[in-house]
């Protein structure tokens, strides 16, 4: 019987017990989305890093002219880069045919946690019924929220609970859920009629609305807009799109 299990915060599950596992990680408001976004206007890849330092020191070993620094501290965009953490941002124009080097407070220190997972791929409601397509078959399943500053966000849990949704709506198949994935799938199916407006109450939406990053809500809310799958390969630590 296939395992389905859903993490809150990175913090609560050991990195060596995701081993073996296929791992979603969402960082909904904004990593996930925003790579999501990054991947499906065409970056070559997206390289993730836990700090700002080793972002810039990485972009000046490389050839500048094709690399996109992104990114965020305290959801604004950091001083000399080139982007911020919005999905609007990354368009054709600004990535197109390039790399982007991209770190994030919360988002990428949840994909370094799934590090040693066998699998690790990048959730959102942009690209949830592609996700969930490329996650069939899969033996073992832990979805990884990322949380808001070592606290739980409602926002990734209910993007969680879509993805629970929609891997057990086959009656055909017989999911073993853990007590995670049994509650994200409750608050899924007990949000309101409006996503973009349930995401305003959530503590990453809060912090949004705090910095004037309203549309970011209703771009984070769109369903299905993109099939792209980012998977980060944990060897060569890049994202490119599945």
């Amino acid at each position: 019987m296939p395992e389905l299990r859903v993490h809150n915060l990175p913090t609560q599950i050991a990195p060596d017990a995701l081993a073996g596992s296929t791992v979603v990680v969402i960082d909904l408001l904004r990593a996930t989305s925003s790579i999501c976004q990054a991947l499906a206007a065409g970056a070559t890849e997206v390289v993730p890093f836990l700090e700002v330092e080793d972002a810039i020191a990485a972009w000046a070993k490389s050839h500048r002219e094709k690399v996109v620094l992104g990114g965020e501290r305290h959801g604004q965009r950091i001083d000399g880069f080139d982007l911020g953490n919005s999905p609007s941002e990354y368009t054709p124009a600004s990535v197109g045919g390039r790399r982007v080097f991209i770190t994030t407070t919360n988002g990428t220190r949840a994909l370094d946690h799934a590090r040693q997972a066998s699998r690790v791929l990048l959730g959102s409601f942009l690209n949830l019924s592609a996700v969930v397509a490329s996650l069939q078959g899969a033996a073992r399943i832990d979805i990884l929220c990322a949380g808001t500053d070592g606290a739980e966000s409602r926002e990734d849990i209910l993007a969680a609970g879509a993805i629970v949704e929609m891997l057990t709506a086959n009656v055909s198949s017989d999911w073993q859920l853990d007590e995670g994935a049994t509650e994200a799938l409750a608050q899924w199916r007990s949000r309101g009629d409006d996503l973009a407006f349930d995401l305003r109450s959530t503590p990453g939406g809060r912090n949004l609305l705090e910095i004037g990053m309203d549309d970011d809500l209703v771009d984070c809310a769109r369903i299905d807009t993109l099939a792209v799958v980012p998977e980060l390969n944990v060897s060569t630590w890049q994202i490119t799109a599945g």
